[in-house]
């Protein structure tokens, strides 16, 4: 879209139909020589029988500038495993499969659990934290960025726009975020950040007043977008969540390690469409409602380590005033779909602002039953500390791995 307008802390650099995603390739290719781009895909072995999945892989191998690509492959068994390597060996780039649940990585928990670190909680910042250690390790990459594997609507010019602010040289960005307008042109969606982070974002802006973390959180166009990209050094210093936190954890340490004018975000696609998590209202471990729960924690948690103090009283009145606005969002909704011809549940809609309200107050409240109960993966940094060898084993284990066919 045509807008230029740039708000809040972080740079916004957008998709003014000025210059084609091949000449963007061609300058990438070019950068590319002294500054090497990798790509992380996150995945469940589910994902493989997706066309979403096939549809990138058969794009990816056509794509000059990418040097390296690994998958952090969940929920396979032996068969399953190889089954994967298979599917994605026509990649022409150096491209590395991580087992997690094979017997070599099993192994390597279970070294790491000998020194009190805890890599026994599946998901997905697990899989993408595993997947940094082995991007360290390979060394094989200096622009790194990372995209789920369910993308309805993926095309070049999104991986192209993603990675070329931390790439571009005359660019001094070390992290860029992705945004877009999540819709499946019928309907909007994108629920989780217009019913829960960005009425919560305003509503603690207006209870605590100004502080920087929350103008920083309320610049960025869509903060739970699973694209961006960083360059390789940040990722060896930063600490994320294992669970639904990972999105607005890894916001945090990128903006507790790195001066504001070295984060961005970009426009990488008009219209963004992938899977949808359902509201699963009768199960607080499933769907939405476990990610209104987790990213509300991660929030309150960074906010604790600024200096914010937090009482029962003070998230019965954000229960309250998140609720309100959540609801004045929702008619600003109603209009935007209406204006665009996309259909709108008003009804649907307040039923995920009440689930919503209802988590992020009891989120609260845990948080203050048990600040303690942070679910952070350590940094590598502090993993290489405790085991000096690490990345050359987990290097040699990913090999031996790939090499089983």
């Amino acid at each position: 879209m045509g807008d230029f307008y740039q708000n809040g802390f972080v740079a916004t650099l957008h998709n003014l139909r000025a210059r084609p995603y091949e000449e963007l390739e061609q300058r990438l290719i070019r950068f590319g020589q002294h500054r090497p781009v990798g790509l992380i895909i996150p995945s469940l072995y589910s994902e493989l029988s997706k066309q979403a999945l096939k549809d990138i892989v058969n794009i990816l191998k056509d794509i000059p500038y990418l040097n390296e690509i690994v998958i952090g492959l969940d929920q396979a068994d032996d068969w399953e495993y190889k089954n994967a390597l298979e599917f994605f060996s026509v990649l022409p780039q150096h491209t590395r499969i991580l087992w997690n649940d094979g017997p070599r990585m099993q192994e390597l928990k279970q070294k790491l659990a000998s020194k009190n670190i805890d890599t026994s909680i599946p998901g997905k910042g697990r899989n993408v934290w595993f997947c940094f250690g082995y991007m360290i390790a390979s060394g094989k990459s200096e622009a790194i960025a990372l995209h789920d594997a369910d993308i309805v609507t993926y095309n070049r010019e999104m991986l192209a726009r993603l990675v070329y602010p931390v790439v571009d040289p005359s660019f001094n960005f070390k992290y860029c975020k992705g945004y877009y307008f999540r819709t499946d042109d019928k309907k909007m969606h994108g629920r989780a950040v217009r019913l829960l982070v960005t009425p919560l974002v305003r509503t603690l802006k207006k209870l605590i007043g100004f502080h920087p973390y929350l103008e920083y959180l309320d610049s960025f166009r869509y903060p739970l977008a699973g694209e961006f990209s960083m360059r390789a050094d940040v990722i060896k210093t930063i600490r994320i969540p294992y669970d639904w936190g990972l999105e607005i954890g890894i916001l945090s340490e990128v903006e507790r390690n790195n001066t504001l004018n070295r984060i961005c975000q970009v426009e990488i696609a008009d219209r963004y469409d992938h899977k949808h998590q359902s509201l699963s209202a009768e199960d607080a471990e499933r769907g939405l409602s476990k990610m209104s729960r987790d990213v509300s924690r991660a929030i309150f948690a960074k906010l604790a380590t600024d200096g914010v103090t937090f009482s029962p009283e003070f998230f019965r009145t954000l229960k309250a005033t998140y609720w309100r606005i959540a609801l004045e969002f929702s008619e600003l909704y109603k209009a935007d779909a209406s204006m665009n011809g996309l259909s709108y549940d008003f009804h649907e809609e307040e039923e995920v602002i009440e689930l919503f309200v209802k988590n992020v107050y009891q989120s609260g409240i845990d948080y203050l039953n048990d600040p303690d109960n942070l679910p952070l993966m350590p940094s590598w940094k502090r993993v290489r500390s405790a085991f000096p060898e690490i990345l050359e084993e987990f290097y040699q284990i990913v090999e031996e791995d790939n090499n089983i066919i």
